[in-house]
């Protein structure tokens, strides 16, 4: 069997209808439980394990803090290729274990593996393959679990079930942050969250069924064409082109805030133990997170709004990211992080469940998704190389929050030019 035959054209795929029987309760928990699995494979490592050893490994004449962002530049790059492939790739899957099943299994697995990896880093060339196969492995997990939202969920059961994986989201940030400063180390730190990612997908993998699609007679796959659905034009899809914009700016806005978060603890507010406040930060962001990421969700599904959520969550995260540069004190930091969870999780779910709305393709849920992702990989990209010479050159970290807020607020605004959706 050639490799061109292994895959399974989306084409040639029937047609998956609409989902119309609503999810439970049990589907929704399991989902989003492995949902955060994969994010606490990814912040524990983003939030403290990487800082850590850019300060060890950084060669005479670089800092440490270019030498992160080197690091999560290029990871991001990977991650930027890897969730749009994936997703592409699992359309594509007939397994008898159903297309999104199998790469949650095996995202998952080499996820653990590569963090072990990582931890085991002695250098910095290994840190950053490191750090490059974890973003590999785990993208290819997180486009499939994403890709099971449209494919089972109803349209007016998105804005809950999106806000059940904010949730989870945020909660794997968190415990990604606390077992990377609890366990004892930076190898300890990457096996305790190796250990939890595999865990956290379990009770999904095992629980719940992912349906097969059956292939029709149609046309034999080409790898030309599947190169080419990987471009989606504004011009064709405009409501999704609006839509990938406001996410992306938000999403780098938050990037920015995070990036530096403890060397802005460590070298701007002389925190007496900047790894303890990042976790009491990542907390309070956490619990008003939590506090309104699904009811956001349940209220725009019930008044089925999306574009007001979406706006007035972000500027409200744009005052609290200008709270950082103008009020650079610890109980300032505290109140912007508050603020934040707020904005952040109203817009976490609402706008997870316009992206969905916007897709152009039942068939290309999972590449179309994949490409939406790249919102989540592109700023890690464009983060670093913004944040860098702000801090270092242009103003330290009052530049550097300014220019988080502005671009936050142009993202929310831009959510207006969305047309098919309300």
């Amino acid at each position: 069997m050639t490799a061109e035959e292994r895959l399974t054209p989306a084409a040639a795929l029937s047609e998956p209808a609409e989902p119309a029987v609503p999810v439970g309760r049990g589907w929704t928990s399991a989902l989003s439980l492995a949902n955060g699995a994969i994010w606490v494979g990814w912040y524990g490592p983003l939030q403290i394990l990487l800082a850590l050893q850019a300060e060890q490994f950084a060669p005479a004449g670089m800092s440490k803090e270019t030498v992160l962002a080197w690091v999560t530049g290029a990871g991001a790059v990977v991650s930027l290729l890897a969730n749009p492939l994936f997703g592409a790739v699992s359309d594509r899957t007939t397994s008898r274990f159903g297309r999104r099943t199998p790469w949650i299994v095996a995202g998952a697995a080499g996820g653990a593996a590569s963090l072990l990896l990582l931890g085991g880093a002695r250098s910095l060339a290994a840190m950053a393959v490191g750090w490059c196969l974890v973003q590999l492995t785990l993208n290819a997990a997180f486009a499939a679990v994403t890709a099971a939202v449209p494919d089972r969920v109803p349209r007016g059961q998105r804005g809950v079930v999106g806000g059940w994986l904010g949730a989870a989201q945020l909660l794997g940030v968190v415990a990604g942050t606390g077992l990377a400063t609890v366990a004892g180390g930076v190898g300890a730190g990457y096996a305790a969250c190796a250990v939890f990612t595999v865990a956290g997908v379990l009770p999904y993998v095992v629980r719940y069924r992912d349906p097969r699609p059956a292939p029709a007679d149609r046309a034999p796959f080409a790898w030309r064409g599947f190169a080419a659905g990987f471009w989606l034009s504004p011009r064709a899809y405009p409501d999704l082109g609006w839509a990938w914009l406001t996410r992306f700016l938000i999403n780098l806005s938050n990037a920015l805030v995070l990036l530096y978060l403890l060397y802005y603890l460590r070298d701007g507010l002389h925190h007496a133990d900047p790894d303890q406040g990042v976790l009491v930060l990542t907390a309070v962001n956490g619990a008003t997170l939590l506090a309104t990421v699904v009811v956001g969700g349940v209220w725009s599904d019930r008044t089925g709004r999306r574009k007001p959520f979406v706006l007035g969550s972000g500027l409200l995260m744009a005052v609290a990211t200008a709270m950082l540069s103008v009020w650079q004190t610890w109980p300032g930091a505290i109140v912007a992080a508050a603020v934040l969870g707020v904005g952040f999780g109203v817009f976490t779910s609402v706008d997870f469940a316009l992206m969905t709305d916007v897709l152009p393709k039942a068939a290309d849920r999972g590449k179309d998704l994949g490409i939406v992702n790249i919102t989540n990989a592109l700023p890690q990209v464009a983060a670093p190389a913004l944040a860098a010479p702000l801090v270092t050159h242009l103003g330290g970290y009052r530049a550097l929050y300014l220019t988080a807020a502005a671009i936050g607020l142009a993202g929310a605004v831009l959510v207006t030019r969305v047309r098919g959706v309300d």
